[in-house]
Protein backbone atom coordinates (compact mmCIF):
# COMPACT_ATOMS: atom_id res chain seq x y z
CA UNK A 1 0.00 0.00 0.00
CA UNK A 2 1.59 3.29 -1.04
CA UNK A 3 0.69 6.24 1.71
CA UNK A 4 0.85 9.81 0.53
CA UNK A 5 0.95 12.73 2.85
CA UNK A 6 -1.07 15.54 2.10
CA UNK A 7 0.60 18.89 2.91
CA UNK A 8 -1.47 22.43 3.95
CA UNK A 9 -0.46 24.35 0.48
CA UNK A 10 0.97 27.62 0.56
CA UNK A 11 -1.39 30.25 -0.63
CA UNK A 12 0.73 33.01 -1.10
CA UNK A 13 4.26 34.91 -0.33
CA UNK A 14 3.02 36.61 2.94
CA UNK A 15 1.06 33.20 4.15
CA UNK A 16 2.68 31.15 6.40
CA UNK A 17 -0.67 29.47 7.81
CA UNK A 18 -4.06 28.26 7.59
CA UNK A 19 -6.88 27.22 9.45
CA UNK A 20 -9.19 24.22 8.57
CA UNK A 21 -12.54 25.23 8.57
CA UNK A 22 -14.17 22.08 7.49
CA UNK A 23 -13.44 18.44 6.11
CA UNK A 24 -15.68 17.58 3.03
CA UNK A 25 -14.16 13.79 3.53
CA UNK A 26 -13.74 11.68 6.49
CA UNK A 27 -11.51 8.73 7.35
CA UNK A 28 -12.32 6.12 5.29
CA UNK A 29 -14.05 7.74 2.27
CA UNK A 30 -12.21 7.30 -0.98
CA UNK A 31 -11.29 10.15 -2.86
CA UNK A 32 -11.09 11.10 -6.29
CA UNK A 33 -8.10 12.70 -8.18
CA UNK A 34 -8.84 16.47 -7.52
CA UNK A 35 -11.41 15.94 -5.54
CA UNK A 36 -11.90 18.86 -2.97
CA UNK A 37 -10.81 16.90 0.73
CA UNK A 38 -11.31 20.10 2.95
CA UNK A 39 -11.95 23.81 2.99
CA UNK A 40 -9.30 26.67 4.41
CA UNK A 41 -8.95 29.83 5.17
CA UNK A 42 -6.02 32.21 5.01
CA UNK A 43 -5.78 35.82 5.32
CA UNK A 44 -8.86 37.09 3.43
CA UNK A 45 -9.08 33.67 1.29
CA UNK A 46 -10.97 30.90 1.38
CA UNK A 47 -9.64 27.56 -0.33
CA UNK A 48 -10.75 24.47 -1.39
CA UNK A 49 -8.06 22.34 -1.40
CA UNK A 50 -8.43 19.39 -3.77
CA UNK A 51 -6.30 16.26 -3.53
CA UNK A 52 -3.16 15.37 -5.44
CA UNK A 53 -4.01 11.62 -5.37
CA UNK A 54 -6.73 8.77 -5.95
CA UNK A 55 -7.38 6.71 -2.65
CA UNK A 56 -8.89 6.24 0.53
CA UNK A 57 -8.58 8.89 3.68
CA UNK A 58 -6.81 7.34 6.01
CA UNK A 59 -5.82 10.01 8.58
CA UNK A 60 -7.26 13.52 9.22
CA UNK A 61 -4.23 14.55 11.61
CA UNK A 62 -5.95 18.36 12.32
CA UNK A 63 -9.46 19.14 13.59
CA UNK A 64 -11.42 21.58 11.87
CA UNK A 65 -10.97 25.07 13.56
CA UNK A 66 -7.12 23.77 13.94
CA UNK A 67 -4.38 26.44 12.59
CA UNK A 68 -1.53 24.58 10.44
CA UNK A 69 1.63 25.99 9.31
CA UNK A 70 2.48 26.05 5.78
CA UNK A 71 4.26 22.66 4.70
CA UNK A 72 2.67 20.80 7.71
CA UNK A 73 1.44 17.13 6.74
CA UNK A 74 -2.48 17.73 7.43
CA UNK A 75 -3.66 14.31 5.97
CA UNK A 76 -2.53 10.50 4.50
CA UNK A 77 -4.15 9.26 1.77
CA UNK A 78 -3.39 5.27 0.78
CA UNK A 79 -3.59 3.71 -2.60
CA UNK A 80 -3.34 -0.23 -3.10
CA UNK A 81 -2.51 0.44 -7.03
CA UNK A 82 0.80 -1.05 -7.74
CA UNK A 83 2.55 -0.43 -4.55
CA UNK A 84 3.88 -2.14 -1.70
CA UNK A 85 3.04 -2.24 2.04
CA UNK A 86 6.76 -1.62 2.63
CA UNK A 87 6.09 1.94 0.58
CA UNK A 88 7.24 4.82 2.76
CA UNK A 89 5.03 8.09 2.40
CA UNK A 90 4.77 10.32 -0.54
CA UNK A 91 4.67 14.37 0.00
CA UNK A 92 2.83 16.53 -2.51
CA UNK A 93 1.33 19.66 -2.41
CA UNK A 94 -2.08 20.02 -3.42
CA UNK A 95 -3.08 23.48 -5.56
CA UNK A 96 -6.28 25.13 -3.85
CA UNK A 97 -8.59 26.34 -5.72
CA UNK A 98 -8.97 29.78 -3.83
CA UNK A 99 -12.91 31.70 -3.10
CA UNK A 100 -11.65 34.82 -1.70
CA UNK A 101 -13.88 36.71 0.87
CA UNK A 102 -13.64 40.62 1.72
CA UNK A 103 -12.06 39.76 5.09
CA UNK A 104 -9.87 37.89 7.52
CA UNK A 105 -10.28 34.68 9.19
CA UNK A 106 -10.51 33.98 12.91
CA UNK A 107 -9.43 31.09 14.05
CA UNK A 108 -11.87 28.57 16.23
CA UNK A 109 -11.48 28.90 20.25
CA UNK A 110 -9.13 25.78 21.03
CA UNK A 111 -10.79 24.65 24.24
CA UNK A 112 -8.53 22.62 25.81
CA UNK A 113 -5.22 25.00 26.61
CA UNK A 114 -4.27 26.48 29.66
CA UNK A 115 -6.61 29.69 28.64
CA UNK A 116 -9.47 27.67 28.47
CA UNK A 117 -12.25 30.39 30.07
CA UNK A 118 -11.05 33.25 26.94
CA UNK A 119 -13.18 33.57 23.53
CA UNK A 120 -10.39 34.04 22.07
CA UNK A 121 -7.53 31.72 20.12
CA UNK A 122 -4.34 31.94 21.18
CA UNK A 123 -1.35 29.52 19.70
CA UNK A 124 0.52 26.93 21.75
CA UNK A 125 3.88 28.92 22.30
CA UNK A 126 1.95 32.40 23.10
CA UNK A 127 0.04 30.13 25.57
CA UNK A 128 3.82 29.16 26.55
CA UNK A 129 4.96 32.36 26.84
CA UNK A 130 2.53 33.61 28.68
CA UNK A 131 2.03 31.12 31.03
CA UNK A 132 5.96 30.92 31.90
CA UNK A 133 5.82 35.55 32.18
CA UNK A 134 2.99 35.17 34.55
CA UNK A 135 0.76 36.80 31.84
CA UNK A 136 -2.78 37.07 33.30
CA UNK A 137 -5.67 35.47 30.90
CA UNK A 138 -7.12 39.54 31.58
CA UNK A 139 -3.55 40.61 30.63
CA UNK A 140 -3.59 38.17 27.15
CA UNK A 141 -7.36 38.87 26.13
CA UNK A 142 -6.51 42.58 25.87
CA UNK A 143 -3.18 42.54 24.04
CA UNK A 144 -3.12 44.38 20.76
CA UNK A 145 -2.08 41.56 18.11
CA UNK A 146 -0.60 41.77 14.83
CA UNK A 147 -1.70 38.69 13.21
CA UNK A 148 -4.79 37.63 11.18
CA UNK A 149 -8.08 39.39 12.86
CA UNK A 150 -5.91 40.68 15.31
CA UNK A 151 -4.64 37.62 17.05
CA UNK A 152 -2.13 37.55 19.15
CA UNK A 153 1.64 36.59 18.04
CA UNK A 154 4.86 35.29 19.56
CA UNK A 155 5.99 38.65 18.67
CA UNK A 156 3.48 40.77 19.95
CA UNK A 157 3.38 39.09 23.66
CA UNK A 158 7.62 38.94 23.77
CA UNK A 159 7.13 43.00 22.99
CA UNK A 160 4.58 43.50 25.73
CA UNK A 161 6.07 41.81 27.95
CA UNK A 162 8.95 43.92 28.79
CA UNK A 163 6.78 47.24 29.12
CA UNK A 164 3.81 45.87 31.11
CA UNK A 165 4.29 47.22 33.89
CA UNK A 166 6.02 50.59 32.09
CA UNK A 167 2.67 51.53 30.10
CA UNK A 168 -0.87 52.88 31.08
CA UNK A 169 -2.19 49.47 29.10
CA UNK A 170 -5.68 47.77 29.27
CA UNK A 171 -4.31 45.06 31.49
CA UNK A 172 -4.34 48.02 34.20
CA UNK A 173 -7.43 49.65 32.90
CA UNK A 174 -9.23 46.26 33.59
CA UNK A 175 -8.80 44.44 36.53
CA UNK A 176 -8.96 40.82 36.15
CA UNK A 177 -12.44 40.59 37.82
CA UNK A 178 -14.01 42.95 35.41
CA UNK A 179 -11.91 40.84 32.60
CA UNK A 180 -13.31 37.51 33.95
CA UNK A 181 -17.14 38.95 34.01
CA UNK A 182 -16.81 40.22 30.08
CA UNK A 183 -15.18 36.86 29.68
CA UNK A 184 -18.41 34.95 30.95
CA UNK A 185 -21.05 37.23 29.67
CA UNK A 186 -19.38 36.77 26.45
CA UNK A 187 -19.47 32.57 26.62
CA UNK A 188 -22.94 32.99 28.13
CA UNK A 189 -24.37 35.38 25.12
CA UNK A 190 -24.79 38.30 27.13
CA UNK A 191 -24.92 41.81 26.02
CA UNK A 192 -21.63 43.14 26.66
CA UNK A 193 -18.74 43.26 24.95
CA UNK A 194 -14.77 44.82 25.98
CA UNK A 195 -12.76 46.72 23.21
CA UNK A 196 -10.11 48.89 23.53
CA UNK A 197 -9.71 53.34 22.20
CA UNK A 198 -6.30 53.91 22.93
CA UNK A 199 -4.29 52.75 25.79
CA UNK A 200 -7.81 52.60 27.60
CA UNK A 201 -10.14 49.68 27.90
CA UNK A 202 -14.26 50.16 27.33
CA UNK A 203 -16.86 48.10 28.05
CA UNK A 204 -20.31 48.40 25.57
CA UNK A 205 -23.22 47.62 26.45
CA UNK A 206 -25.07 46.40 23.42
CA UNK A 207 -28.54 47.49 23.22
CA UNK A 208 -30.88 45.16 24.07
CA UNK A 209 -33.78 43.97 20.61
CA UNK A 210 -36.58 42.97 21.01
CA UNK A 211 -38.03 39.92 18.25
CA UNK A 212 -41.69 40.81 16.85
CA UNK A 213 -44.53 37.91 15.46
CA UNK A 214 -43.25 37.28 11.89
CA UNK A 215 -39.72 38.82 12.46
CA UNK A 216 -36.89 36.73 10.54
CA UNK A 217 -34.03 35.70 12.69
CA UNK A 218 -31.04 35.59 10.44
CA UNK A 219 -27.53 33.89 11.83
CA UNK A 220 -24.54 35.85 10.10
CA UNK A 221 -22.01 34.03 8.34
CA UNK A 222 -18.44 33.62 8.97
CA UNK A 223 -17.40 36.33 6.78
CA UNK A 224 -20.15 38.68 7.53
CA UNK A 225 -19.23 38.83 11.29
CA UNK A 226 -15.40 39.14 10.53
CA UNK A 227 -16.50 42.49 8.64
CA UNK A 228 -18.78 43.81 11.56
CA UNK A 229 -15.61 43.25 14.06
CA UNK A 230 -13.48 44.90 11.56
CA UNK A 231 -15.99 47.50 11.33
CA UNK A 232 -16.17 48.06 14.67
CA UNK A 233 -12.45 47.81 15.47
CA UNK A 234 -11.32 50.78 12.70
CA UNK A 235 -13.58 53.39 14.22
CA UNK A 236 -12.52 52.55 17.82
CA UNK A 237 -8.58 52.44 16.37
CA UNK A 238 -8.82 55.48 14.54
CA UNK A 239 -11.19 58.53 15.21
CA UNK A 240 -12.79 59.46 11.52
CA UNK A 241 -12.76 62.72 10.15
CA UNK A 242 -13.97 63.34 6.87
CA UNK A 243 -13.56 66.13 4.20
CA UNK A 244 -15.65 66.89 0.68
CA UNK A 245 -14.89 68.56 -2.33
CA UNK A 246 -16.66 68.54 -5.81
CA UNK A 247 -14.82 68.29 -8.91
CA UNK A 248 -15.81 69.15 -12.23
CA UNK A 249 -14.37 66.53 -14.12
CA UNK A 250 -15.68 67.57 -17.81
CA UNK A 251 -12.71 67.18 -19.90
CA UNK A 252 -12.02 63.79 -18.28
CA UNK A 253 -15.09 62.66 -19.31
CA UNK A 254 -14.94 64.31 -22.42
CA UNK A 255 -11.68 62.72 -23.15
CA UNK A 256 -12.75 59.45 -22.07
CA UNK A 257 -15.88 58.95 -23.92
CA UNK A 258 -13.71 60.55 -27.42
CA UNK A 259 -10.54 57.51 -26.82
CA UNK A 260 -12.45 54.84 -25.30
CA UNK A 261 -13.27 53.02 -28.68
CA UNK A 262 -9.71 53.44 -29.80
CA UNK A 263 -8.42 52.65 -26.35
CA UNK A 264 -9.85 49.24 -26.37
CA UNK A 265 -9.34 48.50 -29.88
CA UNK A 266 -5.24 49.31 -29.63
CA UNK A 267 -4.76 48.00 -26.36
CA UNK A 268 -7.59 45.19 -25.93
CA UNK A 269 -8.78 46.68 -22.22
CA UNK A 270 -11.77 48.79 -21.62
CA UNK A 271 -11.57 52.35 -19.85
CA UNK A 272 -13.38 52.90 -17.12
CA UNK A 273 -12.79 55.93 -14.75
CA UNK A 274 -11.11 54.10 -12.00
CA UNK A 275 -7.46 54.06 -13.79
CA UNK A 276 -8.21 57.79 -14.00
CA UNK A 277 -9.05 57.95 -10.24
CA UNK A 278 -5.87 55.72 -9.18
CA UNK A 279 -3.60 57.44 -11.56
CA UNK A 280 -4.83 60.96 -9.69
CA UNK A 281 -4.45 59.13 -6.45
CA UNK A 282 -0.93 58.16 -7.14
CA UNK A 283 0.37 61.72 -8.60
CA UNK A 284 -1.47 63.38 -4.88
CA UNK A 285 0.19 61.39 -2.55
CA UNK A 286 3.44 61.58 -3.98
CA UNK A 287 2.67 65.49 -3.53
CA UNK A 288 1.15 64.21 0.38
CA UNK A 289 3.35 61.03 1.37
CA UNK A 290 2.29 61.42 4.62
CA UNK A 291 -1.38 60.49 3.75
CA UNK A 292 0.27 57.58 2.75
CA UNK A 293 1.33 56.56 6.67
CA UNK A 294 0.10 54.08 9.17
CA UNK A 295 0.56 53.64 12.90
CA UNK A 296 2.48 51.41 14.90
CA UNK A 297 0.84 49.47 17.31
CA UNK A 298 1.87 51.04 20.39
CA UNK A 299 0.15 54.40 18.78
CA UNK A 300 2.76 56.72 19.26
CA UNK A 301 5.25 55.90 16.25
CA UNK A 302 4.20 56.76 12.39
CA UNK A 303 5.57 54.60 9.53
CA UNK A 304 5.86 56.26 6.44
CA UNK A 305 5.56 53.87 3.56
CA UNK A 306 7.76 53.50 0.78
CA UNK A 307 5.58 52.44 -1.87
CA UNK A 308 2.31 53.37 -2.81
CA UNK A 309 -0.07 50.33 -3.33
CA UNK A 310 -3.98 51.68 -3.60
CA UNK A 311 -6.49 49.11 -2.78
CA UNK A 312 -9.47 49.48 -4.63
CA UNK A 313 -12.87 48.24 -3.46
CA UNK A 314 -14.73 45.65 -5.80
CA UNK A 315 -17.83 44.00 -5.27
CA UNK A 316 -18.04 40.32 -5.65
CA UNK A 317 -21.38 38.27 -6.59
CA UNK A 318 -21.87 37.47 -2.51
CA UNK A 319 -22.59 41.40 -2.67
CA UNK A 320 -19.24 41.57 -0.30
CA UNK A 321 -16.79 43.69 -0.92
CA UNK A 322 -13.03 42.64 -1.62
CA UNK A 323 -10.10 45.16 -1.99
CA UNK A 324 -7.31 43.92 -4.03
CA UNK A 325 -4.13 45.63 -4.49
CA UNK A 326 -2.49 47.92 -7.52
CA UNK A 327 1.30 47.69 -6.22
CA UNK A 328 3.50 50.43 -6.79
CA UNK A 329 0.86 52.88 -8.60
CA UNK A 330 3.18 55.98 -9.25
CA UNK A 331 5.30 53.61 -11.28
CA UNK A 332 2.83 52.54 -13.60
CA UNK A 333 1.48 54.33 -16.82
CA UNK A 334 -2.18 54.40 -17.77
CA UNK A 335 -2.50 51.63 -19.69
CA UNK A 336 -0.48 49.89 -16.63
CA UNK A 337 -3.12 50.51 -14.09
CA UNK A 338 -5.78 50.00 -16.41
CA UNK A 339 -4.58 46.67 -17.35
CA UNK A 340 -4.26 46.02 -13.58
CA UNK A 341 -7.69 47.14 -12.38
CA UNK A 342 -9.65 45.41 -15.19
CA UNK A 343 -7.56 42.18 -14.18
CA UNK A 344 -7.98 41.92 -10.78
CA UNK A 345 -11.98 43.12 -11.13
CA UNK A 346 -12.17 40.03 -13.05
CA UNK A 347 -10.88 37.41 -11.09
CA UNK A 348 -12.03 38.85 -8.08
CA UNK A 349 -15.69 38.46 -9.50
CA UNK A 350 -14.43 34.77 -10.76
CA UNK A 351 -13.06 34.05 -7.04
CA UNK A 352 -9.54 33.56 -8.69
CA UNK A 353 -7.35 36.38 -6.87
CA UNK A 354 -4.57 35.10 -4.90
CA UNK A 355 -3.61 36.15 -1.08
CA UNK A 356 -0.57 38.37 -1.95
CA UNK A 357 -3.02 40.25 -4.19
CA UNK A 358 -5.15 41.43 -1.42
CA UNK A 359 -2.41 42.76 1.18
CA UNK A 360 -0.34 45.39 1.45
CA UNK A 361 -2.25 48.26 0.46
CA UNK A 362 -1.55 51.36 1.79
CA UNK A 363 -4.45 53.52 0.37
CA UNK A 364 -7.82 52.67 -0.49
CA UNK A 365 -10.09 54.01 -3.33
CA UNK A 366 -14.07 53.29 -3.19
CA UNK A 367 -16.34 53.70 -5.82
CA UNK A 368 -19.62 54.22 -4.09
CA UNK A 369 -21.15 55.98 -7.57
CA UNK A 370 -21.28 53.29 -8.98
CA UNK A 371 -24.52 52.73 -6.74
CA UNK A 372 -25.63 55.41 -8.12
CA UNK A 373 -24.36 57.22 -4.80
CA UNK A 374 -23.25 61.23 -5.11
CA UNK A 375 -21.07 60.49 -1.77
CA UNK A 376 -20.24 58.71 0.87
CA UNK A 377 -18.15 58.23 3.97
CA UNK A 378 -16.15 54.79 3.95
CA UNK A 379 -14.29 53.23 7.04
CA UNK A 380 -10.68 53.43 7.05
CA UNK A 381 -8.91 49.95 6.09
CA UNK A 382 -6.35 49.32 8.76
CA UNK A 383 -3.88 49.99 9.31
CA UNK A 384 -4.10 52.44 6.64
CA UNK A 385 -4.99 56.02 7.64
CA UNK A 386 -7.21 57.21 4.93
CA UNK A 387 -10.07 55.94 2.35
CA UNK A 388 -10.99 57.82 -0.84
CA UNK A 389 -14.76 57.92 -2.26
CA UNK A 390 -15.73 58.97 -5.18
CA UNK A 391 -19.22 59.32 -6.13
CA UNK A 392 -21.17 59.31 -8.93
CA UNK A 393 -20.85 61.53 -11.96
CA UNK A 394 -23.53 64.04 -13.03
CA UNK A 395 -24.41 66.88 -15.25
CA UNK A 396 -25.10 70.06 -13.64
CA UNK A 397 -25.84 73.92 -15.15
CA UNK A 398 -22.56 75.43 -14.18
CA UNK A 399 -21.47 79.03 -14.23
CA UNK A 400 -18.23 79.34 -16.39
CA UNK A 401 -15.76 81.85 -16.48
CA UNK A 402 -14.33 82.90 -20.21
CA UNK A 403 -12.36 86.37 -20.87
CA UNK A 404 -15.98 87.45 -22.75
CA UNK A 405 -17.40 87.06 -19.45
CA UNK A 406 -19.80 84.66 -17.27
CA UNK A 407 -21.70 81.97 -18.96
CA UNK A 408 -23.71 79.19 -17.70
CA UNK A 409 -23.26 75.83 -19.68
CA UNK A 410 -23.45 72.01 -18.89
CA UNK A 411 -20.53 70.65 -16.92
CA UNK A 412 -19.64 67.19 -15.58
CA UNK A 413 -19.04 66.97 -11.45
CA UNK A 414 -19.13 64.34 -8.65
CA UNK A 415 -18.01 64.52 -5.52
CA UNK A 416 -15.12 63.32 -3.56
CA UNK A 417 -15.05 62.21 0.13
CA UNK A 418 -11.94 61.37 2.18
CA UNK A 419 -11.94 59.51 5.22
CA UNK A 420 -8.55 59.65 7.29
CA UNK A 421 -7.52 58.72 10.69
CA UNK A 422 -7.27 62.10 12.61
CA UNK A 423 -4.86 60.88 15.05
CA UNK A 424 -2.15 61.65 12.37
CA UNK A 425 -4.01 63.35 9.87
CA UNK A 426 -5.00 67.31 10.09
CA UNK A 427 -7.79 68.72 8.60
CA UNK A 428 -4.78 70.39 6.81
CA UNK A 429 -3.38 67.76 5.30
CA UNK A 430 -6.52 65.83 4.88
CA UNK A 431 -8.25 68.66 3.08
CA UNK A 432 -5.34 70.12 0.98
CA UNK A 433 -5.05 65.94 -0.08
CA UNK A 434 -8.35 65.78 -1.38
CA UNK A 435 -8.39 69.10 -3.24
CA UNK A 436 -4.91 67.90 -4.68
CA UNK A 437 -6.62 65.07 -6.10
CA UNK A 438 -9.77 67.35 -7.41
CA UNK A 439 -6.87 69.27 -8.97
CA UNK A 440 -5.84 66.59 -11.29
CA UNK A 441 -9.30 65.16 -12.12
CA UNK A 442 -9.79 68.65 -13.27
CA UNK A 443 -7.10 70.05 -14.96
CA UNK A 444 -7.02 66.66 -17.45
CA UNK A 445 -5.52 66.79 -20.48
CA UNK A 446 -8.08 66.90 -23.04
CA UNK A 447 -6.06 66.42 -25.49
CA UNK A 448 -3.93 63.81 -24.21
CA UNK A 449 -3.03 60.85 -26.14
CA UNK A 450 -2.10 57.54 -25.01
Amino acid sequence: MANFDLIMPKMGESVAEATIIKWTKNVGDKIKLDETILEIATDKVDSEIPSPFEGTLTKCLFKEGDVVQVGTVIAVISNEANATATETPKTATPVAETKVTATTTIAAPVTNNDYGSSTKFYSPLVKSIAKEEGVSIAELDNIKGTGQEGRVTKADILAYIPNRNKQGTISVAVNESEAKTVNQNQAEGKNKIATSVGEHAVIVNRPAVSVGAGDEIIEMDRMRKIIADNMVMSKHVSPHVTSFVEADVTNMVLWRDKIKKEFEKKEGEKLTFTPLFIEAVAKAIKDFPMINVSVDQTGTKIIKRKNINIGMAAALPTGNLIVPVIKNADEKNLLGITKSVNDLASRARANKLNPDEIQGGTFTLTNVGGFGNVMGTPIILQPQVAILAVGTIKKKPAVIETPQGDMIGIRHFMFLSLSYDHRVVDGSLGGTFLRKVADYLEQFDINRTV
